[in-house]
């Protein structure tokens, strides 16, 4: 499998990420941007979560898919629609939230004195269009994308409170 590049203007590769970009700040996204999409790459996907949660899969706090391969980036505080025309076009899906936004991006929200926690932003490369219809989840997701990943690239960051 090929690698992506990903990266954020926000923090680096294993830095902490800045409080307007979790639940103790704005919790708007991060900017994101990336490189080394393959040529055959169809669509886009990109899921963030915490494997550090204390639950029993990691936390979700972000599914966005759908994403044209010409994209190259996500402008800081993408909304929290279903469906996205702005900035660009996109569909996103549910995060683990409970209640409150349940639909795209909600930022870092540790449990207070439960140490770092690591934030996977991960996005992939796909082979074809997903049929998927807005607000699913992580495993729907990836349940689709099976067999279907060209490439794959990661951002890491940290929060902790």
């Amino acid at each position: 499998m090929m690698s992506m590049t990903i990266r954020s203007t926000a923090f680096a590769e294993g830095d902490v990420i800045p409080q307007r970009h979790t639940g103790d700040g704005q919790d708007v996204s991060p900017p994101l941007a990336w490189e080394g999409v393959p040529d055959e790459a169809r669509e886009l996907a990109l899921v963030c979560d915490d494997p550090d949660a204390p639950t029993a899969e990691p936390w979700v706090h972000w599914v966005i898919y759908k994403i044209a391969p010409t994209v190259r980036a996500l402008p800081q505080g993408v909304p929290a629609d279903a469906q996205l025309d702005a900035p660009i076009e996109a569909l996103q899906g549910r995060n683990s939230w409970p209640t409150g936004c349940t639909i795209g991006y909600r930022g870092p929200a540790p449990p207070p004195r439960h140490g770092v926690h690591h934030y996977h932003f991960k996005l992939y490369a796909l082979d074809c269009e997903l049929d998927l219809n807005s607000g699913i989840d992580k495993n729907a997701l990836l349940a689709a994308m099976d067999s279907h990943v060209l490439a794959q690239g990661e951002l890491v960051g940290t929060y902790q409170r």
